[in-house]
């Protein structure tokens, strides 16, 4: 038997539409990873305020979700809103759901990241005349950032897999898509092993830039272009001064 022939799904058919899942797959990513970090920044820094009360309804936020599988959210937000009048698209409700799923692990990713910033840093950023919102966000946030990164990068990862959780309610991304192909052609085994095979397309680059990415910074490398051509410009008139 040709080896063709263990491929009886016409994908060249089915293309247009992969594509148009692949992208609706990158856009939960985005939009739904750019809101996890806003809600995981947030909580964190609510988690360390003094403020008691606001500390403990972010630690209540963080382990409600953090305990809570992601496809329940899916569905509440879903179809428990709609019951009760308060309807949301599907991509609405899958961003959200996922915001507020990966947000949990994201603010404990940031709280660590904040904490490891030795508490001297602050007390001389305040010493110098900053005040408590400028020496948050010009010398703790950096440092905190680059504690967080590798964490965060592996989180994006997982959310990326997690969009594949939008199949319960017809999200259009690449699951959802293959279950329809594989309803129409009853090729169940290969429309999903070929999904499986985008899905680590996708995520496995993402994941050896992130290993990548935490090796570097174990070096010392800078993160931001300005600093790195600061640093090779340094290097460059050391290396002038002592050939």
């Amino acid at each position: 038997m040709p080896a063709m022939a263990l491929f009886k799904v016409p994908w060249p058919h089915y293309g247009p539409a992969l594509l148009t899942a692949l992208a609706k797959t990158a856009e939960f990513t985005a939009v739904g990873f750019a809101a996890a970090i806003v809600v995981g920044m947030i909580v964190a820094v609510a988690r360390l305020t003094p403020f008691w009360p606001l500390s403990r309804l972010a630690q209540l936020y963080t382990e409600t979700f953090k305990n809570l599988p992601l496809i329940t959210e899916i569905y509440i937000l879903y179809f428990g809103l709609a019951a009760v009048g308060l309807k949301m698209s599907a991509f609405q409700a899958g961003s959200l759901s996922l915001a507020l799923f990966y947000g949990a692990y994201l603010s404990e990713i940031f709280r660590g990241g904040l904490q490891s910033v030795p508490r001297g840093q602050g007390e001389a950023a305040h010493a110098l005349g900053l005040s408590p919102v400028k020496a948050f966000l010009y010398v703790r946030l950096p440092q905190a950032v680059r504690m967080a990164l590798p964490g965060t990068s592996t989180m994006m990862v997982d959310l990326l897999k997690g969009t594949s959780l939008m199949v319960a309610i017809g999200g259009g991304e690449l699951m959802t898509e293959g279950t329809l192909i594989a309803s129409d052609t009853f090729q169940a085994m290969e429309v999903y092993v070929v999904i499986g095979l985008i899905y680590l397309a996708m995520c496995y680059p993402l994941s050896q830039l992130a290993l990548l990415m935490e090796r570097r910074l174990q070096a010392g490398t800078p993160l931001s272009l300005r600093r790195r051509r600061t640093r090779r410009a340094i290097m460059l008139r050391q290396q002038a001064v002592n050939p």
